[in-house]
């Protein structure tokens, strides 16, 4: 089973790609043109030029997955347009956009919050 966390990088190829392309195709694209390592536990997220479907591609230690979503209805609603190959999400913004939304239109609380010197101090009181 697969599961994101907010450890994953999750990427967005910014250009629309050939679906016709599976795992071999994919990888080189993260290579070639997105500049990074498919091999190294980022999860890659690409759509087609109608922007109808999307690709995830991920590798898991142990072999690569390849999951694609057809929507039956409409098309996504959002995806960057950035001069960049990628664009990086969190897991909420994915899921987001994976019900068809727009991630840059909801306000999302951040994905990890440091430890103040209270909230340590707290816990050194609760320890002792």
């Amino acid at each position: 089973m697969l599961q994101i966390t907010p450890h994953h990088t999750l990427l967005l190829a910014v250009s629309p790609v050939d679906f016709r392309k599976g795992i071999d195709g994919l990888a080189a694209l993260c290579r070639q043109v997105l500049d990074s390592d498919p091999f190294g536990g980022s999860i890659f997220i690409f759509t087609n030029k109608s922007r109808g479907s999307i690709k995830i591609l991920v590798y898991d230690g142990n072999g690569f997955w390849l999951i694609q979503k057809r929507f039956s209805k409409g098309r996504l609603a959002w995806w960057p347009k950035e001069t960049n190959a990628s664009f990086s999400v969190n897991p909420s913004q994915l899921q987001i956009l994976l019900s068809q939304g727009d991630p840059s239109e909801t306000s999302l609380p951040p994905d990890w919050r440091p430890l103040t010197p209270q909230g340590t101090a707290h816990l050194q009181a609760a320890i002792s």
